[in-house]
């Protein structure tokens, strides 16, 4: 969901991995073309930075996995590259944090994934930041009322019950006990009450 209200939907498969986006406007009901990334990508991520630009992450392509990144402007209707992460991911989870940087963590790259980096939209650059207590890829992540990231469930193998936060003011893991069964491709929402 952009400021403007619009809807940005990017890429996915359809035969073959998509470049494609396109805009929705729930004022008309209509859609309208958004142009094409740089790259064709499914199963990558879309997140909504503070500046009212859209960061688009990793996925897969045609050719396999990718560490990729671009930017989309709403205010010029233009895509950008920007730096790529530092390890080729899809399915892995993205947040944006109080101050604005970006939590990426998890995913499928190699194999089943732990490592978590930050992208900083400032300087454009990533950074790595600790691993997660555990492998997990198609998990939740939720930014917390206190600006800490709830990451729930996933799969490794076998799917997960685990449950761990991450701090962004000290950039460590710890485990906060099970959910009541394993989960993965699930979804989670902050309610009112945090």
């Amino acid at each position: 969901l952009l400021a403007n209200g619009k809807v940005l939907v990017t890429g996915g498969w359809s035969g073959g991995a998509l470049a494609s986006a396109e805009l929705y406007n729930p004022a008309t009901g209509t859609w309208s073309s958004a142009g094409n990334m740089s790259a064709a990508r499914y199963q990558h991520r879309a997140v909504l930075l503070n500046d009212g630009r859209v960061l688009v992450c990793g996925g897969m392509g045609n050719s396999g996995g990718t560490a990729d990144a671009e930017i989309y402007n709403p205010a010029t209707g233009s895509w950008s590259n920007a730096a790529p992460m530092l390890e080729s991911r899809r399915y892995h989870s993205a947040t944006v944090l109080n101050d604005g940087r970006v939590l990426v963590c998890g995913g499928f790259g190699a194999g089943y994934s732990s490592s978590a980096e930050i992208y900083d939209p400032a300087t454009g650059v990533w950074s790595a930041t600790t691993r997660m207590v555990g492998d997990r890829w198609r998990h939740t992540a939720t930014l917390l009322n206190d600006g800490r990231v709830l990451v729930t469930g996933g799969y490794n193998g076998s799917a997960l019950d685990g449950v761990e936060v991450y701090d962004p003011d000290t950039g460590y893991w710890s485990t906060q006990g099970s959910l009541p069964a394993p989960v993965y491709g699930h979804a989670a929402s902050l309610r009112p009450n945090g």
